[in-house]
Formats: structure tokens, C-alpha cells, sequence
């Protein structure tokens, strides 16, 4: 493998820095073809998952490896016809994150067909596959169905263990293993709720001026399921 794989040894040696990204069987296909490129089978590369998964982490490793300029990202959102050109002029690779928010469709049919004429590549990212994703241009829809595409799984427990080490680490806040295992243990099973749980345990841990402890994650965890069973009554 080249490089710009960023490993870790999710049992000794979490990477704690914002520019590493933790690489896991739930997400090691979608870091194996983003280091073959440029050797695609086609110009264009979706990688999908769900939130919180590390998509826009992965695109951010990728870009950051390679020279500055040759890869450009944008949003679904911001994509419009007149960016086109611009994204396409210098670029080698253009990335297309949150696809979900699409905007523009004719906008995207452009991008796809100028990155292909011109030689360059293109990268989507979203929730889901392109394919399922909901446009009314034909020609749009036929070649998005036809983009490689590769997902990013759920998480297993010990690249969870590492996101909320990874994630405490980014606030500058120390925990023990015995709050991770609690945390662990009773968290929904997904990247958003491990995002979720460290932020609102901060939130506690500043407003109580109290360090992360097993007790506070407990009050913390138990206040979010509260919060979550009233918010299904509505």
C-alpha cells in the first residue's frame, strides 16, 4: 500500500490528531481505492456512508497527500453550472462531498462529463450509493449508476473505542479506559452517536466544572435517552 494510508493499531496507539484518519475493516475498501488512484477502472469514484462515518475525513487525508491544488472539493450544495469550469481548469481530482444536498443536477452532469473529457477524475460522496440517489435527468441517473462505488460500514467496537479516545483527545480531554468501556458499552452503535456522546459529555463537564468521569457519563448517556424518548412522543 502507499502512503497516504494512515495506520493504526486500534488496540495500542490511537491516532489523536485531526489529520489522521483511523483505518478499520468498516472502512479499509473505500482507503484501498482511493490509493490506487489514479488506477481506476473509470474517471469517477462514489464512496458512501452514513453520517458521522468518516467520509469527509477520508477525502481530507486524501487531498492533503497529494500537491496543493491538484485536488479541489466542493459540496453538493455549492455546486452550480458556472463553478464547473473552475473546479475543472487546474485540478487533477474534484470532490463532490454531502452529495445528499444536491442542488444542482445539471450542474453535476456537466462536472461528470468535463472531468471525463478532460482527463480528470472525479470523486462523490454521500449518504448512500449514486445510484439510489434521486435525480430527473436520465442521462444524469444513467451515469451515476454507473460510477464504482464503495460504502463505509458500521463501526466495530474497537474503532469506536478509538473515534471517542480520537474525539476527547481533539477537546483536550483526558479520560480513563474505565469511561471509554462505560461509554462503549451503552452507546448507539454508529460514528454520530460517538460524536454526540463527546460533545455532550463536555458540555456536562464544563457546566458541572467537573472532570469526565464513569459517574458523569452515566448521568450524561442517562439525560440523552431521556431526551430521546420525549422527543418520539412529539
Amino acid at each position: 500500500m502507499s502512503d497516504f494510508q494512515l495506520a493504526l493499531d486500534l488496540g495500542h496507539r490511537p491516532a489523536l490528531g485531526r489529520d489522521d484518519f483511523l483505518v478499520a475493516p468498516c472502512n479499509a475498501e473505500a482507503v484501498a481505492w482511493l490509493e490506487r488512484w489514479p488506477d481506476w477502472p473509470a474517471h469517477a469514484l462514489a464512496v458512501y456512508g452514513p453520517p458521522g462515518s468518516g467520509k469527509s475525513h477520508l477525502l481530507a487525508a486524501f487531498s492533503s497527500h497529494h500537491r496543493l491544488g491538484q485536488v479541489v472539493t466542493t459540496t453538493g450544495e455549492a455546486l452550480t453550472v458556472d463553478a464547473v469550469p473552475k473546479l475543472v481548469v487546474h485540478a487533477s481530482v474534484v470532490m463532490v462531498d454531502d452529495l445528499d444536498r444536491l442542488a444542482d443536477e445539471t450542474a453535476l452532469f456537466h462536472l461528470w462529463n468535463l472531468t471525463k473529457e478532460t482527463g480528470r477524475w472525479l470523486v462523490l460522496a454521500g449518504r448512500s450509493a449514486p445510484a439510489r440517489l434521486r435525480v430527473r435527468l436520465p442521462d444524469l441517473a444513467s451515469r451515476l449508476a454507473a460510477t464504482p462505488a464503495v460504502g463505509i460500514g458500521a463501526p466495530d467496537d474497537a474503532l469506536l473505542a478509538a473515534i471517542l479516545v480520537k474525539q476527547f483527545a481533539d477537546r483536550q480531554l483526558r479520560v480513563g479506559e474505565d469511561v471509554v468501556g462505560y461509554v462503549l458499552g451503552r452507546m448507539e452503535r454508529s460514528f454520530a452517536a460517538a460524536r454526540a456522546v463527546v460533545e455532550a459529555m463536555d458540555a456536562a463537564s464544563l457546566a458541572r466544572r467537573r472532570a469526565i468521569s464513569v459517574s458523569l457519563a452515566r448521568s450524561v448517556l442517562e439525560k440523552m435517552e431521556r431526551d430521546d424518548r420525549q422527543g418520539d412522543l412529539f
